[in-house]
């Protein structure tokens, strides 16, 4: 019996070492266009970088028709193959989203959330914001998963219920997938909410705020004290949401927990929508994965 015992766990440990040596990483998609430029200082072993923009770059040659067309070789659109417009019934509301890819059984499951003025529509345009969204797509489908535009009501407690309802409806629909939210602008809000609901954070295995705010609450959150890799990407010239309060925010954190899985991504000159079109998702991604 103590042999057969030993054998067991000789055999789950075996399992956790596979487990660990084939852990998730995302395959490349066009990396060599999305990389970020120049790198113009780094601290914390990336923890805290500051990478160059540049608009005559980044948009002007990266795009046809600046910033409503992005050049032909930054994206792949045979990848709308595998989207549907759908509608999902919860106790919450119906939810309309886009799905792109699996559905059921996915390995990984990423969802953007807009900001004011935006729609499911927005996270799944293939030429805006530089291909961005393409890209994502393109990664997930690539990589056995599933990536989420939803519409929803608000960015108070109507949306993050509904936007909860959805991240459990898939979730159950494929058991053991990374969920990963990206929340652009005002999206921020519900990423908060969303780490303060103690079910919710406990199914995230990440939080990219894009061009977006801050939330001291995140301090005492569930999400906080799970410690939910948080990523942040924002332009030093966001009018919007100013760089040096979202910087110290993200400070207050590895402060208040020191070796706490955040990232800050400042894009030197860059303005209020530049982390969505400059963010490298892959690179990203592939991060949270290796820490969570």
């Amino acid at each position: 019996m103590t042999f057969r015992i030993s054998l067991l766990l000789s055999g789950l440990l075996s399992l956790s070492l596979v487990d660990s040596v084939f852990a998730l990483t995302l395959k490349p998609f066009k990396d060599e266009l999305f990389a970020y430029p120049a790198i113009l200082s780094s601290e914390g072993g990336g923890a805290y970088t500051v990478v160059d923009y540049n608009e005559a770059r980044d948009i002007n040659k990266r795009d046809q028709i600046p910033e409503r067309r992005v050049r032909g070789n930054y994206i792949s659109t045979g990848v709308r193959k595998a989207q549907k417009d759908l509608g999902l019934k919860t106790d919450a509301g119906t939810i309309r989203h886009f799905a792109v890819g699996k559905t059921e059984g996915a390995q990984i499951i990423t969802i953007y959330l807009h900001g004011q003025g935006g729609s499911r529509k927005q996270g799944v345009d293939d030429f805006t914001f530089g291909g961005n969204f393409n890209r994502i797509k393109n990664l997930m489908v690539a990589n056995g998963g599933l990536y989420l535009s939803p519409d929803f009501p608000d960015f108070g407690e109507n949306g993050a219920n509904q936007i909860a309802a959805l991240i459990d409806h898939y979730a159950a629909k494929s058991p053991g997938a990374k969920i990963f939210v990206a929340c652009g602008s005002m999206g921020g809000m519900l990423c908060w909410q969303l780490a303060s609901n103690r079910t919710t954070a406990n199914q995230i295995s990440g939080l990219l705020l894009l061009g977006s705010l801050w939330d001291d609450s995140f301090l005492s959150s569930a999400g906080f004290k799970a410690k939910v890799p948080v990523f942040f990407g924002q332009g030093s010239r966001d009018t919007v949401f100013p760089v040096e309060k979202q910087e110290a925010f993200f400070r207050s954190i590895t402060e208040r927990s020191p070796g706490y899985p955040a990232r800050f991504v400042r894009f030197e000159t860059g303005t209020h929508g530049t982390p969505i079109r400059m963010l490298d998702w892959r690179e990203t991604l592939n991060w949270m994965l290796s820490v969570r």
